[in-house]
This record gives structure tokens, sequence and C-alpha cells, in this order.
């Protein structure tokens, strides 16, 4: 549904207890880079559930309509200002412009209580926008750039490195999403502890209305373990690789599907197709969030081996299924998985103890079925999207009180 952004409506006197929220990110469905869009779309939709008045300014790529009203969320798209540049900091440049003035254009109708602004991509803007409507700023820091290295090693990681450091320190409260994330920033920034929130990422269970053989043919009838996420080194995929390489010289009868895309894609296929995995492992590439429900609920078991992880929304995402869901011991994931009670836990990099865990799941079929369905109950009680919504507000109030107070302390 589309609507007018400058409607009377929100002209209105705010109703008690509503705020107005200012919400920048780089992604926002229908455009899905990662986790992030899914996760910024799931909390603003239920932040406006909760009777707030949520806007949203992202990136638009001239296909989509600058300004949507999309379940009762406010989504305003702009086009970078060099929005042809192939260099991506220059890309992201342009982007906080536009974003920044979008912002502004906005505010001189809207009064807004808080700006929520997501990782380094979209810190500038969020700087400036603290500044130009006199708003306190809240920043969810969802990765570090130190964290997918392990490590800042060449210009570009320290000028992203030095981007997240800025927005950190400029940002009046920042949200993270594990204790893991919490330990890391402290690590690697220069800030208090007080100024952290843990709010972990949010997930509803999706609708199944397919069976994966019909999208995908080829696995009819056959048993299958699944992965899914974005083709980078950091997601662990490697290691399934080197699993189905131990599995066919074991002959063990074990399958892989996995499904996303990304830069290490195609180089990820010519590893299957170079050792002859054909018959062990599939790269399927990008998939829909439904063709993604379908192939989690029709697979024996899902697995997630991150070499780093912040939180991990793709192991909730199968454990809602309730499907017996193996995850690398790291960062956020080893929060979520207590082991062999809600899902099983792997050493990261591992093909052996990948494959011990299949074994193990595989060879006791209703232990499987037990953990899957405590993980599912797990998931269900403390990550639903409306609880992590009210935590969300609960952190925008305590922001906008602590702001004001350091106001009128500054002033005596």
């Amino acid at each position: 549904m589309t609507d007018n952004p400058m409607s009377d409506r929100n002209k209105k006197h705010t109703s008690e207890g509503q705020l107005k929220i200012l919400i920048l990110t780089w992604e926002y469905p229908p455009n899905v880079v990662g986790g992030l869009s899914r996760h910024v779309c799931g909390l603003s939709e239920h932040l406006v559930q909760l009777g707030h008045d949520v806007h949203v300014v992202t990136a638009g790529n001239g296909g989509l309509p600058a300004f949507e009203n999309i379940n009762g969320v406010h989504v305003h798209r702009v086009i970078p200002i060099n929005n042809q540049d192939d260099d991506f900091l220059s890309w992201i440049a342009g982007l906080n412009l536009t974003m920044s003035y979008k912002g502004v254009q906005i505010a001189a109708e809207i009064k807004f209580d808080i700006v929520h602004a997501h990782d380094w991509l979209v810190g500038t803007s969020a700087i400036t926008l603290k500044e130009e409507l006199s708003a306190p700023l809240l920043t969810t820091i969802h990765a570090t750039e130190h964290g997918r290295n392990n490590g800042i090693y060449n210009d570009m990681q320290q000028f992203i490195h030095e981007k997240e450091r800025q927005l950190i320190s400029e940002s009046d409260q920042i949200i993270v999403c594990s204790q893991y994330m919490r330990e890391e920033l402290l690590s690697n920034f220069q800030l208090s502890e007080k100024k952290m929130a843990i709010v972990p990422n949010g997930i509803e269970q999706g609708e199944v209305m397919v069976q994966s053989a019909e999208i995908y043919p080829f696995i009819k009838d056959r048993k299958y373990v699944f992965s899914i996420g974005r083709m980078v080194k950091e997601k662990g995929f490697e290691t399934i690789i080197e699993g189905a390489q131990l599995a066919k010289e074991s002959k063990k009868d074990i399958y892989f599907v996995i499904a996303g895309k990304g830069p290490m894609l195609e180089r990820y296929r010519k590893m299957v197709s170079e050792r002859n995995l054909d018959h062990y492992i599939t790269f399927i590439g990008y998939v829909s969030d439904e063709q993604r429900n379908a192939l989690l609920v029709n697979s024996e078991i899902a697995v997630f081996p991150s070499l780093y992880e912040p939180f991990g929304i793709v192991a909730l995402e199968a454990m809602i299924l309730s499907k017996p869901t193996i995850v690398s011991e790291t960062g956020g994931l080893k929060g979520i998985i207590m082991h062999k009670q809600t899902g099983m836990l792997m050493d990261p990099g591992d093909a052996d103890s990948l494959l011990s865990n299949i074994d193990f799941l595989t060879q006791y079929p209703h232990k499987a079925k037990e953990i899957g369905e405590k993980g599912r109950q797990i998931v269900r009680s403390l990550y639903g999207w409306k609880r992590v919504a009210s935590q969300t507000v609960k952190v925008i109030e305590e922001t906008m009180i602590n702001k004001r107070a350091n106001v009128n302390e500054n002033s005596r």
C-alpha cells in the first residue's frame, strides 16, 4: 500500500506513550543483502504493532517506490548521489548524504524522539541527524570488521573500523544482539559497559506452502542436510565441503544442500566440481524465504558452521521449525544452543566434528526429534519479535531519559 509520507495524520499530536522513531538502514526488504534487512523489518513492523510511529530511511534502486507504507511502517527510499559509482565506499558516502537530506526533510513534519541506526554503513547520516534533529542516537551494532576478519589487516578494514569507532563514540546508547558481541565491543572499542544493552534478534515461524522437491526435483526422495547463508568466508561453508569430501572417502550417505548468494559462490561451486563431490553437496544459490522454509522443513538436519557469527538468526529459523540444528561453538551461536538438548555444537572449522554431530543425530532419531522440539520451544519463548520489540522500546525510553538528564546536568 502506497501512501503520502507527509499526510495530515503524521502531523497529529503524538498519542500518549507513542514514540516517533527514525530508523536508518542500508538494506530493507525487498532489498535483502544479508540478515540485517530482515532484522530491521521484523523490528520495525513489531514496533508499529506496539503502537509506535516508525519511519525507515534506506537505499533505493530506482525500481522500487520512493515511499511505501508497508504493514504500517513508513519506508522512505533514497538513491545515492553517486549511485553508479563502482567504488563501494564512494557509494556509501553518497548514500549517507541522501539519507541525511531525507531525514531532515521528514523531520520538518515529524518531531522524532530518537534516531536508530544499524551498523557503520549509515553512521555518517546517523551522526548528522542526531545533531540536526537534536535527538538521541541509538545504534545497533550487528557485526564488526574486526570480528569478520579476525583482525584489521588492510586500509579498507582500518577505514571501516574507524567508522565503527566514530559511530559508537557518537551514539548515546548501543544495542548488541548477544553477550559475545558485548565482549567483542568492549575489547575493541573504548566505551562504557553502561552504554550497551543486549537485545537478541527476533524470529517468527515462516509458512511452508510447498514441498522442497516441487522446487528442486533433484532432491526428490533424497535425505539431505541443509544450510543457508551469505557466501563469504566467515560463514564456514568450506567446512561443509571438507565434510562432503570426508563423507565420500568413508562412503557415508550424506548429501548437503546449501543455499545463498555472495562473492564466494562460484569459487565454492568450482571446489565441488574439482573434487567430484556433486553427489554429496550442491550449492543452489539464492532462494526466497518460502523456498528456504520448504528446504528447511524437508531436510533431516540443519547446519551452520560459521567461523564468526555475532548472533545466528539462521539457526533460529531452523530451530523454530523443530529442525535438529548443528552450529559452530562460536560467537552468538553458542549462546543459543545447549549441546544435545536444544541443538548440537561443533568445533569451528572442523569437518570431523561436523560429521560426528551428523552421525549422532542420524543414529539416534528419537533423540534428534527431541532436540528439535526443545529447540523450537526455546526459540518461541525467548526470541519472539513481540518480546524483542518490547525490549527495544525499553532501551529507547531509557536512552531518552538519560539524554535529557545529561542535557539538564550540562545546563547547570
